[in-house]
């Protein structure tokens, strides 16, 4: 059955957890969907792992309706959930609104995500009166990274912490689906878990939260290089796609690919008829 905002709901009050995954394309996100991931996150961390941008600052509406769309395609059971980009939401209540009508009507998602506490209420409100699920994204923001100083963990003394708290009590107010959590301390994202009645889903904080997603590239170390304390390496996808890549090259470059069981056949008789007919 296809999962919805009520799925996620119904998750936390049974103490289920839920699983979410970063999705960019069809090809993925089917891959996912088959293998019983929960909810497929089209995040703007594509500017970065797809599109090659230093930051998810440079990411438009339309790239995020052009993964989203195809994303949609694969998600036969999964719960879609699409990012509103930075500067889509941020000048007006009305821009926010219409360009989380955008995602839903365009890029068949099913659930926007915005990232923003207590200053973004009005907008998560309009959202959701326009009958549109949004999660709100609170912690370290991403799209905020430089008014935050870089990648760092928040909420780590009282007043960052209760921050955070007030945060998540006002969106939760305002009418949020969930609450996605990044890079906040573990005892304090299982705290805020408990004091909410709606889901919370972590990224970097701790296994209190009631679900959790992770980039699928970190996830598959499709990167070289340190990558963030909070992922684990599930499979060295990387290093086998790099070696899969080298191996096609040799082999081409040999003549042993392709060989002839990858080869289709024509009649030895039509041959030389246009042998004959075209050779000088």
């Amino acid at each position: 059955m296809k999962n919805t905002i009520l799925t996620l709901q119904q998750r936390k009050q049974n103490q289920q957890k839920i699983t979410m995954l970063t999705a960019y394309d069809y090809t993925t996100a089917k891959l996912m969907d088959d293998s019983g991931v929960d909810c497929l996150l089209v995040g703007d961390s594509l500017g970065m792992v797809m599109l090659g941008y230093e930051s998810t600052v440079s990411v438009t509406m339309e790239d995020m309706i052009h993964h989203s769309k195809a994303v949609a395609k694969g998600a036969k059971n999964a719960l879609v959930v699409t990012d509103l980009p930075f500067m889509s939401y941020h000048a007006s209540i009305y821009d926010a609104v219409h360009n989380a009508g955008r995602l839903i009507q365009e890029g068949n998602a099913q659930v926007v995500k915005l990232e923003g506490g207590r200053a973004f209420c009005e907008h998560i409100k309009m959202i959701a009166q326009a009958s549109i699920p949004v999660i709100a994204h609170i912690g370290l923001m991403p799209q905020s990274v430089l008014a935050l100083g870089g990648y760092k963990v928040q909420g780590r003394d009282y007043q960052a912490a209760k921050d955070i708290i007030l945060d998540a009590l006002a969106v939760e107010q305002a009418g949020a689906t969930a609450i996605l959590l990044e890079c906040v301390p573990a005892d304090l994202a299982k705290f805020i878990t408990e004091l909410v009645s709606i889901p919370t889903i972590g990224i970097g904080a701790g296994h209190g939260c009631d679900g959790q997603v992770l980039v699928y590239q970190d996830m598959l170390s499709m990167y070289d290089g340190v990558s963030s304390k909070f992922v684990k390496s599930f499979a060295p996808i990387g290093d086998q796609m790099k070696q899969a890549f080298a191996d096609y090259c040799q082999e081409v470059k040999q003549q042993q690919y392709p060989a002839s069981m990858h080869e289709f056949a024509i009649d030895g008789e039509i041959m030389i008829q246009l042998k004959s007919e075209f050779s000088k």
